[in-house]
């Protein structure tokens, strides 16, 4: 019944959204859900390579603590509405995402990849910020269509959909616009902790400096643009230039802990 009283509202709302511009017609109430929903799917499809964070908790701790240094900015905007869980996959797959509601997977490929913590902090917070910003749900939207996301959120999809749009999260096109936001709270978050706020700002630039490596697949959805280093960096100086630090010898250390 909910999801019949719903249709014809998300109908109206998807017709208006095609003469706005930007708007997420997905009810964000259900952010949570729908990525609880597709992190289970995550989570047990994976299950060979997950880490287990009882097993691995010094690890978990250590991701935990940068997370919890970017949701204590106070710039999020759904920071107590989501659940920013972190799961770790033991694979060489250069990639990290953000399920809409918060979910976070970091891959130990793109974590041996990354040279520091702020780099880390800075991929993070980007990834964070594409869940904020409700860039999943409006991507998978137009991919999938409102009906079905929320049909799932309501447990009346397919199982077959749910794996579908739990496989499509790691290649999700966010379009120029939302990678630009993304980066941008990037800085603007890691600027409100000690971190140097233009960690991603590295981890591009080491992007480009590997031009001939094929990228992240995490990356290789997104716009190719080479100005992003540049954006992310002026952006930097237009908050004030403030310097942070980048716990490179820390983060070697952690990495240690990956088995």
């Amino acid at each position: 019944m909910r999801l019949m009283l719903l249709l014809p509202l998300t109908l109206m709302m998807e017709a208006c959204a095609s003469f706005v511009g930007k708007i997420n017609v997905f009810p964000v109430q259900y952010d949570a859900q729908l990525g609880a929903e597709v992190a289970r799917n995550i989570d047990s499809t994976n299950a060979a390579i997950l880490m287990d964070s009882a097993q691995n908790a010094e690890l978990y701790a250590y991701l935990y603590g940068i997370r919890d240094s970017i949701l204590k900015t106070g710039q999020l905007e759904h920071a107590q509405d989501f659940t920013w869980r972190l799961r770790i996959l033991n694979d060489s797959t250069l990639n990290a995402f953000c399920t809409p509601g918060g979910y976070i997977y970091f891959y130990t490929g793109l974590m041996r990849y990354l040279e520091s913590e702020d780099q880390l902090a800075g991929v993070m917070a980007h990834e964070m910020a594409h869940a904020d910003k409700r860039h999943s749900t409006d991507a998978l939207t137009r991919q999938f269509g409102t009906d079905i996301l929320i049909s799932l959120v309501l447990g009346g999809a397919q199982p077959s959909m749910l794996v579908q749009i739990a496989n499509g999260l790691t290649h999700l096109s966010y379009g120029r616009s939302a990678e630009t936001e993304s980066d941008i709270s990037s800085v603007d978050w890691l600027y409100k902790t000690a971190y140097n706020p233009v960690g991603a700002a590295g981890f591009f630039q080491k992007m480009l400096e590997n031009g001939g490596q094929e990228p992240p697949q995490f990356l290789s959805t997104h716009p190719n643009s080479d100005n992003r280093v540049e954006d992310m960096n002026e952006h930097w100086k237009s908050l004030g230039g403030k310097t942070g630090a980048t716990f490179e010898e820390r983060y070697q250390q952690k990495l240690k802990l990956i088995p």
